[in-house]
């Protein structure tokens, strides 16, 4: 499976980087999270419990499972 990682905000602040794509096999954008989160350090970011996250540019909850091709987002709450 491969995937397109975005990051936005104080996410991509914070990693260096606004896109990536990975490879593996992840059951859902938990999985993924759990996956980035074992970088260590300023991954860690993403741990927030308010982080907010997309599925090809449709809002959803990180239990939202991935299929192949998929673009995941990552973005901190918006306020307003």
């Amino acid at each position: 499976m491969k995937l397109n990682v975005m990051y936005f905000a104080r996410y991509r602040e914070a990693l260096g980087l606004d896109r990536e794509q990975i490879e593996g096999v992840f059951s859902s954008i938990e999985a993924l999270r759990s996956h980035l989160l074992q970088r260590g350090s300023v991954w860690g970011v993403l741990a927030e419990s308010n982080l907010m996250c997309a599925r090809n540019e449709d809002l959803c909850r990180l239990d939202e499972p991935l299929t192949d091709g998929d673009t995941v987002a990552f973005f901190p709450p918006v306020t307003g």
